[in-house]
C-alpha cells in the first residue's frame, strides 16, 4: 500500500503548537530532550503568582530542611505554662479564653474564666460550652512545642521559647479531644476535621514559622500550599507578641 503522503507532515507542525501538548510529548520522544527547556515547569502551569501579603506567599519564603530529633524536648524548655508573659495580671490561658469565648464569666480576681461558650469550635465547627474544672476546651499551639522543637526552637534562647508559648498569635480555644489527636502534628500529617477552618489554621501556622524563624520539612510545605492554593487570597495573620519573653 502506499504511505498516505500526510502522515508524516503535521507531525512537525504539531511541535510547533505549545498548547498540543501530548504531540509535543511525542515529538520529545523522538527528538531528545533538546526542546525540554521549552516546556513549562510545574510552578509555570500556576495562572498568577501568590499575591503580596498572602499566606500562599509567605509558604515560599519558609525555609526547607529536615525534621532534627526531638532529643532533649520537654515541655519545661518552653517556661512554666500560661505564665503573664503580658504583664497584664491574667495568665495566658485565661487570656485566651476570654477573647475567643462568648458569655463570659470571671472569678471575683478579674482573670479567671470560670465559664463561657465556644461557638463554633474551629477544629470540628461543633458549639461546645466551657465550665472551668470540666472543660472540654484546650488552648492548643497551632504550631506545637515539640514541632517548634524539631525544626529550631532547640537552638533558641530560653526568654524566645517562653514568647513562642505563650505567643497569641499561636493559640487558639478548640475541642480538647479533638486537639489531642492531633498531637504534635504539622500540616502534612494533621488537619482539623472542619474543613471550613483549614485555610485560617494552616495559615497561621505559616505565620508563626516565619515570624519565629522556623524551618517546614518538603513534605509540610507541600501539604501547606496545597490547602493555601484553595484558597489564594487568605491573608496572613500578623500580630502578637514579641519573641522575646522575660525569663523568672
Amino acid at each position: 500500500m502506499t504511505p498516505l503522503p500526510s502522515v508524516r507532515r503535521p507531525h512537525r507542525r504539531y511541535r510547533a503548537a505549545p498548547l498540543l501538548t501530548l504531540v509535543l510529548a511525542g515529538s520529545l520522544a523522538l527528538t531528545g530532550c533538546e526542546a525540554l527547556d521549552d516546556l513549562p515547569g510545574p510552578s509555570a502551569t500556576r495562572t498568577a503568582p501568590a499575591a503580596d501579603g498572602t499566606a500562599l506567599q509567605a509558604v515560599e519564603g519558609l525555609t526547607v530542611k529536615g525534621r532534627a530529633p526531638k532529643t532533649g524536648y520537654e515541655r519545661e524548655e518552653f517556661g512554666s505554662a500560661w505564665a503573664d508573659t503580658d504583664r497584664n495580671g491574667c495568665g495566658t490561658r485565661d487570656d485566651v479564653l476570654a477573647e475567643q469565648l462568648s458569655r463570659v464569666a470571671r472569678d471575683a480576681d478579674g482573670c479567671k474564666v470560670l465559664s463561657g461558650v465556644l461557638d463554633p469550635d474551629p477544629y470540628t465547627g461543633t458549639r461546645i460550652a466551657f465550665e472551668r474544672g470540666r472543660s472540654k476546651v484546650d488552648i492548643d499551639h497551632l504550631v506545637a512545642l515539640s514541632d517548634a522543637w524539631q525544626k529550631g526552637a532547640r537552638q533558641w534562647s530560653a526568654g524566645k521559647r517562653r514568647a513562642f508559648a505563650n505567643d497569641v498569635l499561636n493559640l487558639v480555644a478548640a475541642d480538647s479531644s479533638t486537639n489531642r489527636r492531633k498531637g504534635d502534628g504539622d500540616t502534612a500529617t494533621w488537619l482539623p476535621p472542619n474543613k471550613a477552618y483549614r485555610c485560617t489554621y494552616v495559615a497561621g501556622q505559616v505565620s508563626v514559622k516565619r515570624k519565629y524563624g522556623l524551618w517546614v520539612t518538603a513534605a509540610e510545605r507541600t501539604a501547606m500550599t496545597e490547602v493555601l492554593s484553595g484558597c489564594p487570597d487568605q491573608k496572613l495573620p500578623a500580630g502578637g507578641a514579641p519573641t522575646e519573653a522575660p525569663v523568672r
